[in-house]
């Protein structure tokens, strides 16, 4: 279980991190945190706090918050989160002063439940100019920044998007932003994003060792439709999901897929719910290949900032282990299971009470929903 020493008490049972879009979100040794972003308040944009860190513990499925000491970062939307041997990286993002190019770390390994923001000053080179709305892959434990939207020079006014191109090879994507990059071996996957007015649907590729980009890649059969504000998460060594995003007509999407490297193909995935959609939202890898999608917004952002969310969706996407679904049946049926659950060793018994706890908080937190919904459809009746 989480050390909860540096949390702030819960505000309500089984309580969830608040919505929001454009936050950071890393996942880590079976917990996966979240900071930043923004949400609408009476047609206003306001970021979130800046010394508050939700973590959310993968096995219970229990939400606390902890609040954070040292350097902070502004509280800010649109920044790069990335994680390291249990450092999250933090870089870039949009706040009221505008595009940063600040970098801080917090160990998210802390034993005594303090979170401690550092800011990295001390670097050798130039770092990316300031900007938002970027992608980054971790490689051989190094941070690599790819994209986003910000200004070219300080003393430039007019925005435009931004690239560093000056040492790689090849036939490189257009510069853009709120596109999406994930990792499989030594090759860093980009995917879509907006280039200047037009959202994109194209696939490149990038070698991390040579830094020769493959150019377009042209995949076979049928293959996701141009969008933005959308995730790429690596689920196998040669496999990547694709989730979300805004597409070239502003519908928000909700549609999944997934890229298979050898075949090189796109294949949807047909069992994901349509009522769903996500855009700007964050996915990270959960213990068995479960992708975690966390907030995001369900309206287009551009024209109707009021669908911000705060549930967490998981998609599996391939089957659970023999242990895992024994585990999620005493979990479902634990009234029924009581009297046997002694009989449990007791380290199959701290787990089997770990998914108790997540079903007891999944029931809550779908109840607690559906009852919203009807209050919701009873006053708009």
């Amino acid at each position: 279980m989480a050390d909860t020493s540096g949390a702030a008490p819960p505000r309500e049972p089984f309580c969830v991190a608040e919505e929001r879009s454009g936050h950071c979100a890393v996942a880590d040794e079976g917990y996966l945190y979240v900071w930043g972003g923004y949400v609408s308040v009476e047609e206003n944009e306001v970021y979130l706090p800046n010394d508050e860190l939700w973590i959310y513990e993968i096995d219970s499925g229990l939400w606390s918050m902890h609040l954070m000491e040292g350097e902070l970062p502004p509280s800010m939307s649109g920044s790069c989160g990335s994680c390291i041997k249990g450092n999250f990286f933090l870089f870039g993002g949009f706040d009221d002063k505008g595009y940063s190019n600040r970098l801080y770390y917090v160990n998210l390994r802390s034993r005594n439940g303090t979170y401690l923001w550092k800011k990295i000053t001390d670097f050798k080179g130039q770092p990316p100019t300031p900007r938002d709305k970027l992608a980054c892959w971790v490689y051989k434990d190094r941070l690599i920044y790819f994209g986003g939207y910000g200004c070219r020079k300080q003393s430039e006014l007019s925005d435009c998007f931004d690239v560093h191109d000056a040492f790689w090879h090849g036939v490189p994507p257009q510069p853009r932003a709120a596109h999406s990059c994930a990792v499989l071996g030594n090759k860093g996957y980009v995917f879509g994003g907006r280039v200047l007015q037009t959202r994109m649907d194209d696939l490149h590729s990038l070698n991390l060792d040579s830094w020769v980009w493959s150019g377009k890649i042209n995949t076979t059969g049928e293959k996701p439709r141009s969008r933005s504000w959308h995730t790429l998460t690596p689920v196998t060594d040669d496999r990547l999901f694709l989730f979300g995003g805004l597409s070239s007509d502003n519908v928000p999407l909700s549609d999944g897929w997934i890229y298979c490297v050898k075949s090189n193909e796109w294949q949807q995935l047909t069992h994901l719910p349509k009522s769903r959609p996500r855009l700007w939202h964050t996915a990270c890898l959960g213990k068995e290949a479960e992708v975690m999608v966390f907030g995001g917004s369900k309206d287009d952002l551009h024209f109707l900032d009021t669908g911000h969310c705060s549930d967490l969706l998981i998609f599996q996407t391939q089957p659970y282990s023999l242990l895992r679904l024994s585990l999620d049946c005493i979990g479902r049926n634990a009234v029924l299971l009581e009297s046997q659950m002694a009989h449990l060793p007791p380290r199959l018994l701290e787990e089997a009470l770990d998914k108790i706890t997540f079903w007891s908080a999944t029931n809550y937190r779908q109840g607690r929903k559906a009852k919203a919904e009807d209050l919701e459809e009873t006053s708009t009746s």
